[in-house]
């Protein structure tokens, strides 16, 4: 099974993915994240295989949180 979290500061960009992603058996969404911030703390907690990252959201970018994670 494939874990992922997905980061985007568009909640609708997010359901879109989270439908796209919970169609495939093999792939789970174990955590979704609105800025860069709680994508951090969520694949620190949750230790994903993958982070779908947004790279352009408010705060913390996706470029910098995924420097950082």
């Amino acid at each position: 099974m494939i874990r992922v979290v997905l980061a985007d500061d568009q909640a609708l960009v997010r359901a879109g993915f989270r439908a796209l992603l919970d169609a495939q058996d093999d792939i789970e969404v174990v955590g979704e994240a609105g800025n860069g911030e709680e994508a951090i703390r969520l694949a620190t907690q949750l230790m994903p295989d993958i982070v779908l990252m947004d790279i352009r959201m408010p705060g913390v970018d996706g470029l910098s949180a995924t420097r950082r994670i």
